[in-house]
């Protein structure tokens, strides 16, 4: 049987296939951040890690560099009040900007299971309720019993650029310091448990998702004191602790490497679960886990930082990955008045590399 095809069917084939195909040169695949994609962020705020602040001219540095989503290093003291978060995301959302993410402190006795620990945690009880009512997405918190930044050092990196090292030799000896003291590693996760398991609940009822960041350094001990987050199994106990949504972490593919281990699949383990809530990007070289590392240039890590962010496009991660720790060039060194947050870190330029190249990795796994 002999098919007739005539030249009208023939140029309507070809018109679907050119439809269906991309144009010469143009890139196939979604490129922009949507509701289900990671949303590349920066820090405004007075922080040193700040790229920009409430300024309208502080925003429009954020937003020259393509990023329209932030986060901020602190709030005010704890209570927080729905006013003050509310201003500050309006303030942001009149440049163009959406705040997704405040970190809360200010409750030692909590940290260290002392007197008071109660009336600090009615406090953060009432900052989560705040921030849900204000829209507020995500609350980043920190347990560190000490966090041992005393071992980084500065090394120097390509063409003279600033890089920040670690060596645990450096500090193991530290002794506890006394308005700390020192804290067995049980001690530690029985502090952790009380607090989640009065917060926890607060932040599902408020809409509201808690990322506690890991222990960076992720030294053995910190001034003698243990750190809960200092390993993956940690992570797997924290989130076990209260298990929600609300109750998870901020993964870092950066710590995640410098305890020896693979970040994609930690990645993929706390993203199957629902409890990454909030993503640091930042490449390294490990010279022995947990011990002696360097933080270098996202692309010259020990890190497949494509497969990193490919792992979270998979997932439909929808929340903020800060490309953090730029590293110290001299453009930012000769601005007047800088100072860098950590030995080695850098400023505003450094940040503009660091922006560049997430967003390049971002948009390549949208279209892979």
């Amino acid at each position: 049987m002999m098919l007739h095809v005539t030249r009208r069917k023939l140029l309507q084939a070809a018109g679907a296939t050119a439809l269906a195909a991309p144009a010469a040169g143009q890139i196939p695949g979604p490129r922009a951040e949507s509701s289900d994609t990671p949303k590349i962020c920066l820090q405004v705020g007075d922080s040193g890690l700040a790229a920009g602040n409430f300024g309208q001219a502080g925003m429009r540095r954020v937003k020259q560099l393509g990023v329209d989503h932030v986060l901020m290093g602190g709030g005010p003291r704890i209570p927080w009040e729905e006013s003050w978060i509310k201003s500050r995301m309006d303030n942001l959302k009149s440049g163009g900007l959406t705040l997704g993410n405040i970190m809360i402190s200010g409750f030692p006795n909590t940290l260290y299971g002392k007197p008071g620990r109660d009336e600090e945690i009615d406090k953060v009880q009432q900052s989560i309720r705040a921030a849900g009512r204000a829209g507020l997405p995500v609350i980043e918190y920190n347990f560190y019993a000490h966090r041992i930044v005393e071992g980084y050092y500065e090394e120097t990196g390509r063409g003279g650029a600033g890089l920040t090292a670690f060596d645990y030799d450096r500090v193991k000896d530290l002794p506890p310091l006394p308005q700390e003291g020192a804290h067995s590693l049980e001690e530690m996760w029985a502090n952790v448990t009380y607090f989640l398991k009065a917060v926890v609940p607060v932040a599902e009822e408020s809409g509201v998702r808690l990322a506690l960041h890991p222990n960076d350094p992720p030294a053995p001990l910190s001034r003698g004191s243990g750190q809960i987050m200092g390993t993956v199994e940690g992570w797997k106990r924290l989130v076990g602790i209260v298990p929600s949504k609300s109750n998870g972490i901020t993964f870092d593919c950066g710590v995640t490497r410098e305890m020896g281990q693979d970040p994609v699949e930690v990645c993929r383990y706390f993203g199957e679960r629902d409890c990454i809530n909030h993503v640091h990007f930042r490449n390294v070289r490990v010279r022995v886990p947990y011990e002696k590392y360097t933080e270098v240039f996202l692309d010259e890590g020990q890190i497949n930082m494509f497969a990193v962010m490919k792992e979270l496009v998979r997932q439909k991660y929808p929340r903020l990955v800060y490309p953090e720790h730029p590293r110290a060039l001299d453009f930012d060194r000769e601005a007047p008045g800088f100072h860098s947050y950590y030995p080695g870190g850098g400023g505003y330029a450094a940040f503009a590399y660091n922006v560049g190249y997430a967003r390049a990795m971002l948009q390549a796994a949208l279209s892979s």
